[in-house]
């Protein structure tokens, strides 16, 4: 599909850089009228909240896509004051059925991308979880003092293992090296106080 490429976030994510193809990013701008009519804004917010904060559309690329959408007749602006408030055409609402499968699978990338990146902020900000969060009471019971960054660095590695689950007996073996070669490095230093 134009504007994704696999590979990043557990596979299946958005390229670095520009997240969508043109035609695309108009397409879900359709869905999200669809929903209900919105402000250029809300759909910025909207994006990134979905997202869970990995695409925020910038005014340049949201107003000129609403502009086209208006000048194809697949949605319409009403002046509310200095505000345009977009809403859907019934040809809006056309092309959104006929591509309702993308749709879909875009929104549903978006989401899965917000989930991973909320995954992603509760393993570095060590403030953020609670303690029903991946086993933390266990790792406070080994660690009870431990507030370093050593904290955020454990969670990353148990999440990096979680997202590689199940792997093949290659790939096992390839990540019992990598951690081998970790433990050796830390015990290679004498333990300092």
């Amino acid at each position: 599909m134009r504007g994704f490429r696999g590979g990043m976030m557990g596979g299946g994510g958005f390229r670095m850089g520009r997240k969508f193809a043109a035609g695309d990013l108009q397409l879900v701008i359709l869905a999200l009228l669809a929903e209900q009519p919105r402000h250029g804004y809300e759909l910025i917010k909207l994006l990134e909240e979905r997202s869970g904060g990995f695409y925020v559309p910038s005014p340049g690329v949201i107003y000129p896509a609403l502009t086209y959408l208006e000048e194809t007749g697949l949605a319409e602006v009403e002046a509310e004051g200095t505000k345009k408030l977009y809403r859907i055409t019934e040809s809006g609402r056309k092309q959104v059925e006929e591509n309702s499968s993308m749709i879909e699978m875009t929104l549903g990338k978006l989401e899965r991308i917000g989930e991973k990146m909320a995954h992603v902020r509760r393993i570095f900000d060590p403030e953020s979880r609670g303690p029903e969060s991946y086993g933390r009471e266990r790792e406070e019971e080994a660690f009870p003092e431990d507030k370093s960054e050593v904290v955020a660095a454990r969670m990353l590695l148990k999440s990096a293992l979680k997202l590689r689950y199940p792997w093949s007996k290659d790939e096992a073996k390839r990540i019992a090296g990598i951690l081998e070669r970790a433990a050796a490095e830390i015990l290679q230093q004498p333990k300092q106080d």
